[in-house]
């Protein structure tokens, strides 16, 4: 089941958001909606990380020095290779 609500935007981003729903024959409502359910899903999942790590924390489970030296030297290889 879906539901309407309505959302303000100013106009220029009203007209952007025109422009690419001409540009992919989209309506406005469906561009809205997946942008809106692309953030919510990403922001759900970026929270839920952000939650699991402070309760490793809390639980005293951190990286040892050892493992933070490896993903350091593994960063620092693919800066290298990137270059």
């Amino acid at each position: 089941m879906t539901a309407a609500f309505t959302i303000r935007l100013d106009e220029e981003m009203l007209a952007k958001l025109d422009a690419l729903a001409a540009d992919t024959d989209r309506s406005r409502s469906w561009i809205a909606a997946k942008a809106i359910e692309s953030y919510v899903e990403l922001n759900a999942w970026q929270i839920a990380k952000i939650k699991e790590g402070i309760a490793q924390a809390d639980r005293g489970e951190f990286a040892t020095e050892e493992e933070l030296d490896a993903i350091e030297a593994e960063l620092q290889a693919r800066i290298d290779a990137a270059r």
